[in-house]
Formats: C-alpha cells, sequence, structure tokens
C-alpha cells in the first residue's frame, strides 16, 4: 500500500509538472525582449503605440537619484513578431513641474530593441514618452520636436505616442529586497525550528553519535531542497518577458524542489518505523533511499549545471543572444544546491557502507 501511494504521489507530482509546461507551451506567447519582467518601474502600453506595443523596464527597476539608470524598450507588433526599421523619440518630463528634463532625439533603429541611459536628478515622479513614426519618410532624422504641455499629443507630428510613469526613490528597493529576503528566509526557519524539535525528541532513540550526526544531514537534505525551490518560486516571474519557457521551467523546477524535500523526510521517516532486520527488507529500504537519492541529486546536478551553462553562453532561446547576469538569487540558489549534492553524496555513501555491515551482521 505504501508503494502504491508513492506511486500516485510521483504520478500527480508528474502531470503537475506537464501542465505547467503544457499551459507554458500552448498558451502563453513571449510579448517582450527585456532582461526582467518589470514589477515596479516599466510594464506594457495596454492600448498600444498605433500598430505596435511597446514595453518599458528600467535597470535598476527601484531606480534611485543620481544613479546611472538603463531605459529599455521592446516594440513589438500585436501579434508579439519583432519589428524593424522603426523611427522613434524619447522623452523625459518631471511631473511636478511638467518640465521636459531630458531628450533623444529622433533615432532609426534596425530593431524595436534598444536602450537609453539617463541620471534622474531627484527622488520623484517622471513621465517617459515615448514617440513612434507612423511614417518614416516624414520624419527628420537627429531632429527633437519642441515639449508640449499635452504629453500624448501627436498635432503636427506623423508619429503615435505613449506616455510610461515611473518613480524614482531611495527606499523602495531596500524595502523590495528586505520582503524577498523574509519571503524566502521566513519559511526555511520556520521549518529548521520544527525539524530541529523533532530532531531532539528523536535523538533518545539514536544509540550512536554517528547516527545523530545522520540524521541531521536528512533533515539538512530536505531544509535545502525546500530553500532551492523557494528562491525558484521568488524569481521566476522575473523570467517571463525573456522567454515564457523560462518562467515555466524555473516554477516546475521549484514545485519539484519542494515536493522531492516533503517526500524525501517522509520516505525516511517511514523507513525508520519499520524494523529491517532481514536482508530483504534491508536491501528494499536501500534501494527506496537510493532511487530518493539519485532523483535528488541528478535532478540538482543538472539545475547546478544549466545555470554555469547560461552564465558563460546564451542560453537556449534566448532573444537578447546573450549570457544570463550573474545575481544575488541565482548565487543564493545555486550555493544551496550544491549544498544539497554534498549532502547527498555523503548520505549515499553513508548508506551504502550501512548496509553492507547489516548484511554481513546477519551472515
Amino acid at each position: 500500500m505504501k508503494r502504491k501511494a508513492q506511486i500516485r504521489l510521483w504520478t500527480s507530482l508528474l502531470l503537475l509538472v506537464a501542465a505547467l509546461l503544457l499551459n507554458g507551451i500552448v498558451f502563453t506567447n513571449t510579448n517582450a525582449h527585456l532582461p526582467h519582467t518589470p514589477h515596479y518601474n516599466g510594464g506594457s502600453n495596454r492600448d498600444g503605440v498605433g500598430k505596435y506595443y511597446p514595453y518599458l523596464a528600467l535597470d535598476p527597476e527601484y531606480t534611485q537619484p543620481d544613479y546611472p539608470t538603463q531605459i529599455m524598450f521592446s516594440i513589438q507588433d500585436f501579434g508579439g513578431n519583432d519589428v524593424y526599421n522603426i523611427a522613434t523619440m524619447v522623452e523625459i518630463y518631471d511631473e511636478i513641474s511638467g518640465n521636459r528634463i531630458k531628450v533623444f532625439p529622433w533615432t532609426l533603429h534596425e530593431i524595436g530593441d534598444f536602450e537609453y541611459y539617463y541620471t534622474f536628478p531627484r527622488v520623484g515622479n517622471y513621465q517617459i514618452v515615448l514617440s513612434v513614426a507612423t511614417d518614416n519618410s516624414k520624419i527628420d532624422i537627429g531632429q527633437i520636436d519642441p515639449p508640449r504641455s499635452i504629453l500624448g499629443s501627436n498635432s503636427d507630428c506623423a508619429c503615435d505616442r505613449a506616455i510610461f510613469n515611473i518613480t524614482v526613490s531611495n527606499t523602495w528597493g531596500n524595502i523590495r529586497n528586505s520582503l524577498f529576503a523574509i519571503a524566502v528566509i521566513f519559511p526555511i526557519v520556520t521549518l529548521g525550528i520544527i525539524l530541529g524539535t523533532s530532531y531532539r525528541k528523536r535523538q533518545k532513540y539514536n544509540q550512536s553519535k554517528k547516527s545523530q550526526n545522520r540524521e541531521v544531514i536528512k533533515y539538512g537534505i530536505m531544509l535545502l531542497a525546500i530553500a532551492g525551490g523557494l528562491v525558484h518560486l521568488a524569481i521566476f516571474p522575473e523570467h517571463g518577458s525573456q522567454q515564457i519557457y523560462y518562467s515555466v521551467f524555473l516554477l516546475a523546477a521549484a514545485c519539484v524542489q519542494v515536493a522531492y524535500g516533503i517526500l524525501y523526510i517522509l520516505v525516511n521517516l517511514a523507513g525508520d518505523t519499520e524494523s529491517r532486520y532481514d536482508r530483504h527488507s534491508l536491501i528494499a529500504k536501500y534501494r527506496k533511499t537510493l532511487f530518493v537519492n539519485l532523483f535528488g541529486l541528478i535532478g540538482t546536478g543538472v539545475l547546478v549545471g544549466l545555470y554555469i551553462y547560461v552564465v558563460l553562453f546564451p542560453p537556449p532561446l534566448s532573444p537578447t543572444n546573450t549570457p544570463e547576469i550573474v545575481d544575488i538569487a541565482g548565487i543564493l540558489a545555486k550555493t544551496v544546491e550544491l549544498l544539497l549534492i554534498g549532502g547527498i553524496v555523503s548520505l549515499m555513501i553513508w548508506e551504502k557502507r550501512k548496509l553492507h555491515n547489516l548484511i554481513i551482521r546477519l551472515n
């Protein structure tokens, strides 16, 4: 019965992952070529700009005053396709005074993905106005249109305009990073406290110090697996603008890691409550834990290997054809996964030696 229950659990997990992948492949389309999905500063113009659909993102997204900021645009048609030979002008207005404080003149871009750099002078709200020419022949490349009181007006201009509202702040970035850390660390700490309490209660059943140390490793593997899953769960939306498949993959990886951590400790706890005095039972127990360990080892190794690949080479289906940027979330996730690999390998070696010694005693 227990084996059937485990099979049903794994089947349900595989169906969940398949559903997520199918949902991403069939029902979702990539709509921008941005390095991350904007949460705070940026996004898309819902009504479009004429026959185009523009996206904007800032880097850093939580922009601070007197800090160089990259303003990134991705303009596509309403089918999510790239556009070429597009002429644009970009203006920045101060919301309080209404004055135009920066303008990038009419420029002809080979493709609708381009960026500018600007340092915002103070804390506050700004409007970034994107002008897109409807007829390039009627635009003077390199010229600058006069400022307007109605920012979206296209009078005397063969163009359409979109307005993006952004906020420059000294605190929002710190608040976001703090919330991110709390969202990841708090569940791990809570689970660690619960497992630590359970471990202390179970210590009296372990006769040797080595057994107690291996028990710590088992609980540690569970925590590390769930921690890696939580990190992936926190960052998967940010990759949707590059390729929706990246987000689907990270979400699937997060689900599998969390499920693996829970299943791992359930298998080990269930095994500990059963008597294992005969050869057949010992081998059956070893094979069960070996399967779980190999699944975690291979899966985690694949994730680490893929990360190393994408920071050295452009990932498959990359719209920008450039390697991924090494960030804090990636370093945290891979550090956790490397520790997880070390713990699994250590436990596999110990369990093999334990099985060998027990079989010798039985003989």
